[in-house]
């Protein structure tokens, strides 16, 4: 089974979310902020990263690029979720490490389209 670590802050987001991963099959891991996300990474090691952006105690760019900069986590997919919807935002993600975007409110189908894209590519 499929395993996403999903870093959201937003509890509504996060159970939202991560019951319909679930539904979609998908096994996931949570963590409530960037520092407990790479942490979490480091020790679970999923097969995949949702990771929203303003978060607390850690932001999801700089909790990006601790993931991309440790040899044991540098090759998950990471998908940054920002209610973000600039072009810059879609930049400064994809500089910090990340392998994908997508806006906030999120759309199923076309995030589990790239969350499946992302996974046949890295393996």
């Amino acid at each position: 089974m499929t395993r996403i670590l999903l870093v959201e802050d937003n509890e509504m987001n996060r159970d939202m979310l991560s019951r319909r991963l679930s539904r979609r099959g998908f096994d996931v891991l949570i963590a409530e902020n960037g520092k407990a996300g790479v942490e979490l990474a480091a020790s679970e090691r999923p097969d995949l990263i949702l990771m929203d952006m303003s978060l607390p105690v850690m932001d999801g760019w700089e909790a990006t690029r601790q993931i991309k900069a440790n040899p044991l986590t540098s090759t998950i997919p990471v998908i940054a979720l920002t209610a973000h919807a600039m072009a810059s935002d879609r930049d400064l993600a994809l500089d910090a490490g990340c392998d994908d975007y997508d806006s906030k409110p999120v759309d199923l189908s076309q995030l589990v389209r790239k969350i499946e894209q992302l996974l046949t590519t890295s393996n």
